[in-house]
C-alpha cells in the first residue's frame, strides 16, 4: 500500500484531511514543528521533511502547506505533489500580498489578530454552515501565533520561481486568499475552505491523479517484462 504524505495549511492540524477519502493509501501527516528565529523557508522544509520515510514520496499540501510540498520538491526527488487551494509558484500568490510584504504590513499585526480577526476570516476561508465555522474557529485559537506570523511572512515574501514538473494545483474559482493562477483543475465556486465543503470533487480529482500514476507504472512494469520475455 503507497503511503501519502499530507501538509495541513498555516499550522492547523490534519482534521482538514478527514473530510477526504484517499483509500486505500495509507495517510501519514506531517507535524508542523515551531520555526526558529528568521528561519527560511527552505531550511524549514528541509527540518520537516525528516518527518517522510519514504523514497520518491507523494505529496498532498493545502494552503501554506502546499508551498511547504513544493519547497520539499525541490529537495528530495517525489513522485506526486497534488497542491490543494495553494501554489506552485510566486505567480499565484495576489500582487497585494507581495506588496503588503514589501512594506512589512504583516509585522504591524496585533497580538492576537487572528482571533479578532474571525468573522473576516470566515468570509475569506468561504465556509458556508455553521459547524465549518467552529472547525475553523477551532483551529485559528489552537494555532501558535507565533508561527501564525512567521508563516504570513513567508506566504506574501515567497520568492519561488521553480515550477515542479510534477506538481499540479486543484484550486476553486471562488477562493478569496489566493489567486491560483495555473490551476490543473478548477472547482467551480469553490473556495479556500473546499478541502471540507466541496470534499468530494477534491477527492474524485485527487483519485483521479494517483489513478493515471498507477496506470502509468503498470504499463512500464507490463513493457519491462515483455522485454525480458523477448
Amino acid at each position: 500500500m503507497k503511503e501519502i504524505y499530507l501538509v495541513s495549511g498555516l499550522g492547523a492540524d490534519e482534521r482538514v484531511f478527514e473530510y477526504l477519502d484517499l483509500r486505500p493509501y495509507k495517510k501519514t501527516c506531517l507535524k508542523w514543528i515551531c520555526p526558529n528565529e528568521d528561519e527560511t523557508i527552505a531550511h524549514y522544509a528541509t527540518r520537516l521533511r525528516e518527518q517522510i520515510e519514504t523514497e520518491n514520496p507523494i505529496l498532498i499540501g493545502v494552503s501554506f502547506g502546499g508551498m511547504i510540498a513544493v519547497e520539499i520538491g525541490k529537495q528530495i526527488k517525489t513522485e506526486k505533489i497534488i497542491l490543494i487551494s495553494s501554489a506552485k509558484t510566486k505567480e499565484d500568490i495576489p500582487l497585494h500580498y507581495r506588496v503588503m510584504g514589501a512594506v512589512n504590513f504583516n509585522k504591524l499585526m496585533p497580538k492576537g489578530g487572528l482571533q479578532k480577526m474571525q468573522g473576516i476570516i470566515a468570509w475569506l476561508f468561504g465556509v458556508t454552515n455553521d459547524e465549518e465555522r467552529e472547525l475553523l474557529k477551532d483551529i485559528i485559537t489552537s494555532t501558535d501565533e507565533r508561527f501564525v506570523q512567521w508563516a504570513i511572512d513567508h506566504i506574501i515574501n515567497w520568492e519561488n520561481e521553480t515550477l515542479l514538473p510534477n506538481a499540479v494545483l486543484i484550486h476553486g474559482t471562488s477562493d478569496r486568499l489566493l489567486s491560483g493562477s495555473t490551476p490543473d483543475y478548477s472547482i467551480k465556486d469553490g473556495g479556500h475552505f473546499m478541502i471540507v465543503n466541496r470534499c468530494r470533487e477534491v477527492s474524485a480529482i485527487i483519485h483521479g491523479i494517483l489513478d493515471s500514476i498507477e496506470q502509468k507504472q503498470a504499463a512500464e512494469q507490463g513493457a519491462a517484462n515483455a522485454i525480458e520475455k523477448n
